[in-house]
């Protein structure tokens, strides 16, 4: 019979895609895997009192590093693999002029504010992209320019920069890589030299360490030894959000044609 894993996942496209590659090779070493979806913040609660064994992916040290500390007054973790090298950032459209728009401080100047949408879509209030960012509407002054930051799905956060670029209108997205808009745009990150967006972090699969016992020696080394990109999980979720490719049957072709399924 075989054993049944269950896997937290954060409740965005681009985690559904990687827990989809970490679920295929479980699945191959012989495992049930369940997996459970849940916003950020709510995802490492799950992870804290075992209703889930393990959690895919995590973004340390920066964007969830609160959230696995406090995971860790009750049992410790272990940080397996390398899946991505996860950033957030503020973007534009590649049209709007880097020589208008250049760096976050440019929003305010009347010109810009006068062309450039005053929403800010953004994403659900636990994630690190919406944390910062609405730390960022107060330090630069954005909320008295008349900008707006709004929290929402992801797919309200998408579909407000794809709808303002089939219009070609200036839009600001508060966005992250991987993310499969980068795949079929050419978004430009604009600086925000107050270090407000964190820092490059490592996604990575936490597994409780009471759980660790459920894997050989050589399974664990496996699953430590997973290595994606940026690119790559961008690529695959684009071929599952906008192409509507079923997307365990994408991410375990990928896995079979680098080698990971042998």
């Amino acid at each position: 019979m075989a054993r049944t894993i269950t896997m937290g996942v954060t409740d965005l496209s681009f985690h559904h895609t990687t827990s989809s590659l970490v679920a295929n090779v479980l699945m191959s070493m012989g495992f049930d895997v369940k997996r459970v979806f849940s916003p950020h913040q709510e995802n490492f609660e799950k992870l804290k009192t075992g209703e889930v064994d393990m959690l895919s992916s995590a973004w340390l040290p920066s964007s969830h590093g609160i959230y696995k500390a406090d995971v860790e007054t009750v049992e410790p973790l272990i940080e397996l693999g390398l899946h991505y090298e996860p950033y957030a950032l503020w973007g534009v459209p590649d049209y709007v002029p880097e020589g208008a728009v250049s760096e976050v401080a440019d929003l305010i100047k009347p010109e810009v504010a006068e062309k450039m949408n005053s929403t800010i879509q953004g994403i659900n209030a636990g994630a690190g992209i919406t944390r910062f960012s609405i730390q960022m509407m107060k330090d630069y002054g954005l909320n008295d320019a008349g900008y707006t930051f709004l929290t929402g799905t992801e797919e309200d956060c998408f579909s407000a920069f794809e709808n303002a670029v089939a219009k070609k209108e200036w839009v600001v997205v508060p966005l992250w890589k991987p993310q499969f808009l980068h795949y079929r745009y050419a978004i430009r990150e604009i600086k925000e030299p107050k270090g407000l967006l964190g820092i490059v972090d490592r996604a990575v699969l936490l597994l409780r360490e009471d759980k660790q016992s459920l894997f050989t020696e050589a399974q664990i080394r496996k699953l430590d030894a997973l290595r994606f990109s940026n690119d790559v999980i961008a690529a695959l979720d684009y071929k599952v959000c906008r192409e509507g490719l079923s997307r365990d049957e994408v991410t375990r072709d990928w896995l079979e044609t680098n080698g990971f399924l042998s």
